[in-house]
């Protein structure tokens, strides 16, 4: 008897080519491209949720230091206060508090300051 494996191979290329939905070109139906494309991209998914992390550090940082310098610190100086006055607040916290209250970030400066 000869056996097909009909079923178990359309379940393994629509598995793919569901998730190379919306690629372009062949990479979305012909299962060679979608193998090749799929693979590179899941690649690049797992590494940029890493960098993900860094990149928005480095907007943060970006931010507390213009908000800081328009007040006559640097970053360096700001942060080893706050961490000098036991002030622990994330740097995403500081960012927000620099663009959208920014009283608060004021009182924050003047306390570093002292």
């Amino acid at each position: 008897m000869r056996v097909k494996h009909s079923v178990a191979s359309r379940k393994r290329k629509k598995k793919i080519f569901k998730l190379t939905k919306g690629f372009w070109g062949k990479r979305k139906n012909v299962l060679r491209r979608a193998k090749e494309t799929l693979r590179r991209a899941l690649v690049y998914s797992y590494r940029d949720r890493r960098q993900r992390k860094r990149e928005f550090r480095r907007l943060w940082i970006v931010r507390i230091n213009a908000a800081v310098r328009e007040r006559g610190l640097t970053y360096k100086e700001f942060i080893h206060g706050l961490k000098e006055k036991n002030v622990n607040l994330s740097r995403n916290i500081l960012a927000h508090l620099a663009s959208e209250e920014p009283q608060v970030f004021e009182k924050l400066i003047e306390l570093v300051k002292k």
